[in-house]
């Protein structure tokens, strides 16, 4: 298929997570992302591990596929000045996320590069925004998911704080920079100028936080921690069947009509601290404590056909391994293998006309494609 970012060039200053899953992306739509590594052993992430997986860190693998990398020691003015040129001759987009000062000092920043290239796309990725006390503050998802209120409202109250499994903050912090990249270079193909872009983990995490803010200024109660719940609806959590756990999500008052027949208490949706969501949101520990002690009396398989039955909407709450070899899984083809049967990724959750991006080119190796930059093969040594 013809992928709709085919012709551009990126230059990823990137490492660790956030600004690798943005040239993830853009890779994954057909851009050519050129990534800079430090000759001295590489992203960071390719060593965090075990497990590793043919010869780095199964994370690092899993969000640099379909890129070239290049390295190069900035600290080597001709290796900084030669990187510098093939930004301003050829590259459409530069994303960064180094820390807090290094681009400047480097002269690699974007007011320097597109004074050279006002047309160039150059993407900011911080850890705590372009302003304010904080601006120059290196961080970490974890450290974000903390500092922005997500481990205040997850997990179970009066247990330890926890993270979300996956990277979220990483993860849509290197999202939203491509959002803001595409936004810029539709511009750029209206008026033929480039633009800075900044985005930041601290500002990623405020945006997942939009709705418990919306509820904390509506009614000045600070929210806690629920677990698998849902502050404004009942019930809509994990409940324990009798050989594993099962979400159901009765959503809405008809719902939970057709949830409470089909569980054998059509009464319930008559109790008038039931009859309503609002009623059930208002007690909804004497609803939970109802729901749980019918469904831990069968099996998950028996909720999810019973209630599927009657659509409404429940889930069971299954493993990685589960996930993998569900047939939806399958389905969707968004486990993709590389052309030599090395690798098997997740693909980009898009598709085109039907069609998803391929997996065209296996996680390059540190320096595997150096004479982008280097024609002439240099040392990967760094400089003294």
């Amino acid at each position: 298929m013809k992928l709709p970012l085919e012709n551009l060039v990126v230059v990823e200053l990137g490492h660790s997570v956030a600004a690798p899953v943005a040239g993830l992306i853009l890779a994954e739509l057909g851009a050519t992302v050129v990534k800079v590594e430090n000759p001295d052993g590489g992203d960071d992430a390719r060593n965090w591990g075990p497990p590793f997986l043919h010869g780095a860190a199964g994370m690092f693998q899993a969000i640099n596929r379909n890129k070239c990398s290049v390295a190069a020691d900035l600290k080597d003015d001709a290796q900084r000045e030669t990187l510098r040129r093939y930004i301003v001759e050829k590259a459409d987009v530069v994303v960064q996320n180094m820390r807090p000062g290094l681009v400047e000092r480097y002269g690699l920043d974007a007011a320097s590069l597109r004074k050279d290239k006002p047309a160039l796309v150059y993407c900011n990725l911080t850890a705590f925004g372009a302003d304010g006390p904080m601006k120059s503050t290196p961080g970490y998802d974890p450290l974000l998911q903390a500092f922005g209120g997500l481990m205040s409202v997850t997990g179970h109250e009066g247990a330890e704080p926890v993270r979300t499994g996956p990277s979220i903050i990483d993860q849509g912090s290197g999202m939203w920079a491509v959002i803001g990249i595409v936004t810029a270079l539709l511009r750029r193909n209206q008026t033929g100028e480039g633009c800075e872009v900044n985005t930041s983990l601290f500002e990623t995490a405020l945006s997942w936080m939009c709705m418990h803010t919306a509820a904390y200024l509506a009614s000045g109660r600070v929210p806690r921690r629920s677990g698998s719940e849902n502050g404004g609806m009942a019930p809509y959590k994990a409940y324990e069947a009798s050989d594993g756990w099962v979400v159901i999500a009765a959503a809405n008052d008809n719902l939970f009509r057709r949830f409470a027949a089909t569980i054998g208490h059509p009464e319930w949706a008559d109790d008038p601290e039931m009859n309503t969501n609002s009623n059930r949101v208002r007690n909804r520990e004497r609803v939970n404590a109802l729901v749980a002690e019918v469904i831990r009396t069968k099996p998950r398989q028996h909720w999810i056909d019973t209630l599927a039955a009657v659509s409404v909407p429940c889930a069971p709450l299954q493993s990685l391994d589960e996930v993998l070899n569900h047939p939806q899984t399958e389905a969707v083809g968004m486990l993709q293998h590389s052309a030599d049967g090395k690798f098997q990724l997740m693909g980009l959750p898009l598709q085109f006309d039907g069609e998803r991006p391929d997996f065209r080119k296996n996680p390059p190796a540190l320096a595997e494609d150096n004479e982008l930059l280097f024609p002439q093969g240099p040392s990967l040594r760094s400089a003294s």
